[in-house]
């Protein structure tokens, strides 16, 4: 009786996420449409098939250049959110000091810190010791964006990781370095990928900060993305915007695959 009285409910909880998930994935649907479309304008539904936006955005070097900066600069975000990420985590899951929670909400705050209050202090900051316009601004300022989600899914791991392998090759001899590398991070190498991937999606589609901070010397694929709306609205937006969508997924499929293995690996 209990049951029956309960499944209205629950039908209606299932209702409001499709609906949820429906006003989220629509876009997408109109997007990946539009970038194959012969007409010269953004169009829904397109009139006719066409690849040569894609083939615009290939052969443009504005579109090239500003997409291997991007991966540059999500790449070496990546390593440093990664490496300091994992430092921090150990630090957090094995350390006990003062402040640890304190310190851990503020390696958290960028998670809740809205981007344009970051974007508005790096820049007044960076403008001081003059690095607007230059890619390492960007990387630092990734860094400061990217280091939660690389803390999140190292802790998560270390969390669930027996400490009892840890002791066990330190009784025999190991110090913490290589009791490190030899025994913990095989065993947390899945999360430590899993936050690197984050880290580097991070980064990579990141458009707020990259507007404050790009300047006209480095500038960004989002940032490109940016003005090209600004300027000249045409389907070349549209097909950047679905080869990063497509791109995206196959990152966070990749993560989610991760996770799975950890946690698998971690209680087995």
């Amino acid at each position: 009786m209990n049951r029956n009285k309960l499944r209205p409910g629950k039908w209606l909880f299932y209702f409001i996420c499709a609906v949820v998930l429906l006003f989220l994935i629509l876009p997408i649907f109109v997007i990946i449409p539009i970038s194959f479309s012969s007409e010269k304008f953004l169009q829904f539904p397109p009139k006719g098939f066409s690849l040569q936006w894609y083939a615009e955005f290939f052969e443009k070097p504005v579109w090239i250049s500003a997409t291997i900066l991007s991966f540059k600069i999500a790449i070496l975000t990546m390593i440093f959110a990664t490496i300091l990420g994992t430092l921090a985590s150990l630090s957090m899951v094995r350390g006990n000091f003062m402040g640890k929670k304190i310190i851990y909400g503020a390696l958290l705050s960028p998670l809740i810190m809205p981007f344009i209050i970051v974007a508005v202090s790096l820049y007044y900051f960076f403008s001081k010791i003059h690095l607007i316009g230059s890619m390492w601004s960007l990387v630092l300022a990734h860094t400061v964006l990217a280091l939660p989600f690389v803390v999140v899914n190292v802790t998560a791991t270390l969390q669930g990781l027996d400490i009892t392998f840890e002791r066990a090759a330190m009784s025999l001899g190991a110090n913490r370095f290589v009791t490190f590398m030899k025994v913990t991070f095989p065993l947390i190498r899945p999360g430590v990928i899993s936050g690197a991937l984050f880290a580097f999606i991070t980064s990579f589609d990141e458009v707020v900060i990259a507007i404050f901070l790009s300047g006209s010397n480095a500038v960004t694929l989002p940032k490109q993305m940016w003005d090209g709306i600004r300027v000249s609205i045409n389907p070349t937006i549209s097909a950047v915007a679905s080869l990063l969508i497509v791109f995206s997924i196959l990152l966070l499929g990749s993560a989610e695959i991760l996770r799975r293995y950890s946690a698998k690996k971690i209680s087995g």
